[in-house]
């Protein structure tokens, strides 16, 4: 095994830099010096810790123009949507700062037998998050920022191909206040990894991944009693139905679809129309995706970059042939362009069932299935036929129906009304079925690794 790791550019293929594998022995002396400065951080009142979380946004805003366009080399984002990210980290810190205090604050209550109860909720130790490339800043300060504001430690194992932007973090966060090693970034293999987990000081864990590698995740931490949250992959479905605004719904596809190069796990993936409008959805779809310009990240004028590594470049053409030999139908895109770089066209493929990788399987990239259900009570059998279940969408001028059936038939953890849209500060985030467990976001996440402690008062 090589001890080292090398950063890709996806859009050249060329080398950016190279980063050592820390030892077991230093990381483990990582975890006590993290947990040193957690012991430290959690004496500090709330309204303190808040300052200094409100001062990253700050910082983020400060390093947006340099940290946009690293994370666009590390993993391929256009550049616009690497400057969204930085905007979105910021927004997050300053949503924590202002209402995390309210969040975490003590509950009074009067208990049946006339005495008092006091819930108070107080930070666990380090929490440990495993975290995938595709928003290189985001899925970071998602878990990190909210965990930091309840008074805990944080551990960081990014993925490898963004390990620039994963010390970019660390410079910012320290940059803005935060004491040194309360934020600690490792740079290690799994096996190292796993160490991690077992570590007596680390008392959560946090991945965002594939439902595999989750599962792999969930079974060692439960075997250490430790508590975990797990946002995994999905196969998000959009159902269009017969009295949608059909234009309005290709457009929101289209964007729902291409979104980050497509890398995203609750992008619009499956999209299920019923056949009254079929055709007409089906035109406009693909003559949107068939003129999507692939390009250059840094370029302004393209609408697609590059797949984040040559491998996952190979799995989603090969899970676009699979599904073409089991009898779905090309309708654009779908071959490997010439050149360098690890670019991939969008793709829209037909006649897709089940059996095929495009109807089972989560295509992490620039690939829409296009699926015709015969009306409404078909479409949500369809949407809902699958092992995923993180988010979804519906497209229908009855904005009240379309409420009634993402509330009460929907199986996931979200859903779109008319639009596309990815995290929402002050909404939760996260899924059912295999894409995980557990919320991050809108209050829930600052208090999914803390001790709700019961403080009794009895007559």
């Amino acid at each position: 095994m090589s001890n080292t790791i090398t950063t890709i550019n996806p859009a050249t293929g060329k080398e950016i830099n190279s980063y050592e594998f820390m030892t077991e022995t230093k990381a483990m002396e990582a975890v006590e010096k993290c947990n040193k400065a957690f012991l430290e951080w959690k004496s500090l009142s709330i309204d303190e810790r808040g300052e200094i979380i409100a001062n990253i946004a700050k910082k983020f805003k400060e390093h947006k123009e340099e940290f946009a366009l690293l994370m666009t080399q590390e993993m391929g984002k256009l550049l616009k949507h690497s400057n969204q990210e930085i905007d979105q980290c910021a927004a997050i810190c300053e949503y924590t700062a202002k209402t995390g205090a309210n969040e975490l604050a003590d509950e009074e209550k009067e208990l049946a037998n006339g005495g008092k109860g006091i819930v108070t909720y107080s930070p666990l130790g380090i929490i440990y998050g495993i975290q995938p490339w595709n928003f290189p800043a985001y899925q970071v300060v998602r878990y990190s920022i909210v965990n930091l504001m309840a008074g805990n430690g944080i551990i960081l194992k990014h993925a490898e191909n963004v390990t620039g932007s994963a010390l970019k973090l660390k410079e910012i966060y320290e940059d803005a206040g935060l004491p040194k090693d309360l934020f600690t970034v490792l740079i290690i293999n799994h096996d190292v990894s796993e160490k991690v987990i077992e570590h007596d000081l680390v008392r959560g864990v946090t991945f965002t991944g594939s439902a595999g590698a989750g599962s792999k995740i969930g079974e060692q931490a439960g075997k250490n009693l430790k508590k975990t949250v797990l946002e995994l992959g999905s196969n998000d479905a959009y159902i269009v139905l017969e009295d949608a605004d059909v234009e309005m719904a290709i457009k929101t596809c289209v964007r729902g679809r291409i979104y980050n190069n497509g890398e995203t796990c609750v992008a619009a993936k499956r999209f299920i129309v019923v056949d009254a409008v079929y055709e007409e959805f089906k035109k406009g779809f693909v003559e949107r995706m068939s003129s999507i310009k692939l390009g250059d990240p840094t370029d302004e004028n393209s609408q697609l970059g590059p797949m984040a590594r040559k491998d996952l470049r190979e799995k989603i053409h090969e899970q676009v042939e699979k599904s073409v030999k089991k009898g779905a139908e090309v309708l654009c895109g779908g071959k490997l362009p010439d050149g360098d770089g690890f670019y991939y066209p969008s793709t829209v493929l037909s006649n897709v069932k089940p059996g095929q990788p495009a109807y089972d399987e989560e295509l992490f990239g620039p690939v829409a299935s296009l699926i015709k259900a015969k009306d409404q009570d078909d479409a949500m059998r369809i949407a809902n036929d699958s092992r995923f279940g993180l988010g979804g969408g519906i497209f229908s001028k009855d904005e009240d129906k379309a409420i009634e059936l993402a509330q009460k038939h929907f199986d996931t953890g979200m859903v779109f009304i008319n639009s596309f849209g990815t995290a929402q500060v002050d909404m939760p985030f996260g899924g059912v079925k295999d894409s995980g467990y557990g919320r991050e976001h809108g209050g829930f996440g600052i208090k999914e690794f803390v001790n709700a402690k019961a403080i009794n008062i009895l007559k």
